[in-house]
C-alpha cells in the first residue's frame, strides 16, 4: 500500500530530484528519456536540478556531438533525447504523431513527406524557409498545414547553434542522418517506469500519447502495486522505492519541466488545488520549486544589465531561507556574472 508521500519519493529518487546523479549529461537525459523542450534554455535547467557537477558546455558539446537532440517526440512536442532513444522510439510514435497530421483534411500525406524529404536532403531549412518551398509543389495548400504535417510525419531534428542556450528563437531542421529503428512497446513501458513509476496505464499514455496500453502492461512481467486510494499500479521489480519518510531537498524545475508533465495524476507531486497557478490557459507551464518534494510555488527570473532576481510566487507560507541557497545556485548557473537577489514576489 503506498501513500502519497510514497509515490512522490519513488518518482523523486527516479529523477534524480533527491540526489543529483552523478554521471555524463547522456546519461541523466537517457535515465529520464527525455525532457521536455519547447524552449532552448527549460532543458538546461531540468538538467542542472538533476546531474552533479553540469556545466552548459556539457550539453551544449553533446547536441553538437549528436549524442543528444532536440526532436518532436512524446505528445508530438520538442524534447531533448538521446539520439540511440530517438532512432529506437521516434518509429514507435509514428502512428499518434500521424493521426495529429490528420486533423488537416485535403493533404496528401505522402506527397507531402517524400517533397520534404527531398527538399531537406539538400541541407536544413527553418519552417519558414520551407513552408514556401513546399507551397511551390503544392499551391492552393495551407502553409502550415503542409509544414505541420512535416513537422509529425518526417523524423527531423533542430540543428544546434552557438546561441547560449544552443538554438536561435527560429531553429533549422535537418534530416537526422541515422538510421530509426523501433523499440518494443514494452521497452518504452520499462524506460518509463524507470524513470517515473510506479503508475498507471493512464499515466504511461498521458506521458507517451499511446493508446491502449493496459493490455500491454497486464501482458508484462510487472510488479502489482495499490495505493490508498485503492488504484493498482505497475512498477519495475527492482526500481527504487525508498519511501516517504526520506528527506526531499529543494529543487527549481523550469517551465514544462518533463516531471509535472509526467503522469494522468500529478498529485503525486503537484496538488489539485494549485493545477491552474502552473498549467496556464495559454498552454504554459510554469517553473515550480520543490519545498519537501511538492510544488510550493512557481518561480521566474527577471534579468537586468547587472542584476538576476529569482522571483518566487509561493502557494501558501513557505519560509524563504530553505530557498535562498538553491536559488542561488540556479541563478549563478543561469545568469553568471549577474548581481543576484532572491525575492518573495507580492501577493
Amino acid at each position: 500500500m503506498l501513500t502519497l508521500r510514497d509515490l512522490n519519493r519513488a518518482t523523486l529518487a527516479r529523477q534524480h530530484l533527491l540526489d543529483r546523479h552523478k554521471g555524463d549529461v547522456t546519461d541523466v537525459v537517457h535515465r529520464l528519456v527525455g525532457l521536455q523542450a519547447q524552449e532552448p534554455r527549460p532543458p538546461y535547467l531540468g538538467v542542472w536540478s538533476r546531474l552533479a557537477g553540469f556545466e552548459r558546455d556539457d550539453l551544449h558539446a553533446a547536441l553538437h556531438a549528436r549524442t543528444l537532440v532536440r526532436a518532436t517526440m512524446w505528445r508530438a512536442t520538442l524534447h531533448l533525447v538521446t539520439a540511440a532513444d530517438f532512432a529506437a522510439f521516434r518509429p514507435v510514435l509514428r502512428p499518434v504523431l500521424a493521426a495529429a497530421a490528420r486533423r488537416f483534411d485535403g493533404i496528401d500525406f505522402d506527397a507531402v513527406v517524400a517533397a520534404a524529404d527531398r527538399l531537406l536532403a539538400a541541407g536544413p531549412m527553418t519552417f519558414n524557409e520551407l513552408r514556401p518551398r513546399l507551397l511551390e509543389e503544392f499551391p492552393g495548400a495551407y502553409d502550415r498545414a503542409l509544414g505541420y504535417a512535416v513537422r509529425m510525419l518526417t523524423p527531423l531534428i533542430m540543428v544546434p547553434t552557438q546561441d547560449p542556450w544552443s538554438f536561435p528563437r527560429e531553429s533549422a531542421f535537418g534530416l537526422p542522418g541515422i538510421p530509426l529503428e523501433a523499440a518494443s512497446v514494452e521497452t518504452l513501458i520499462e524506460r518509463y517506469l524507470a524513470a517515473f513509476g510506479p503508475a498507471t496505464p493512464a499515466d504511461v499514455q498521458t506521458w507517451s500519447g499511446l493508446p491502449g496500453l493496459r493490455k500491454v502492461m497486464s501482458g508484462m512481467e510487472l510488479e502489482r502495486l495499490t495505493d490508498v486510494g485503492g488504484r493498482e499500479l505497475y512498477d519495475l521489480p527492482d526500481a527504487p522505492r525508498p519511501g516517504g519518510d526520506v528527506p526531499a531537498p529543494v529543487r527549481f524545475l523550469p517551465d514544462f519541466d518533463t516531471l509535472i508533465l509526467g503522469h494522468a495524476d500529478r498529485t503525486r507531486v503537484l496538488a489539485d488545488e494549485h493545477k491552474a497557478r502552473v498549467a496556464t490557459k495559454n498552454l504554459r507551464v510554469r517553473a515550480v520549486y520543490l519545498v519537501d518534494g511538492f510544488a510550493a510555488g512557481t518561480w521566474q527570473i527577471k534579468r537586468t544589465a547587472r542584476r538576476a532576481r529569482l522571483i518566487l510566487s509561493p502557494f501558501g507560507s513557505t519560509p524563504l531561507e530553505p530557498l535562498e541557497e538553491e536559488g542561488l545556485r540556479l541563478l549563478a548557473f543561469a545568469e553568471p556574472g549577474a548581481s543576484p537577489s532572491v525575492e518573495v514576489a507580492e501577493p
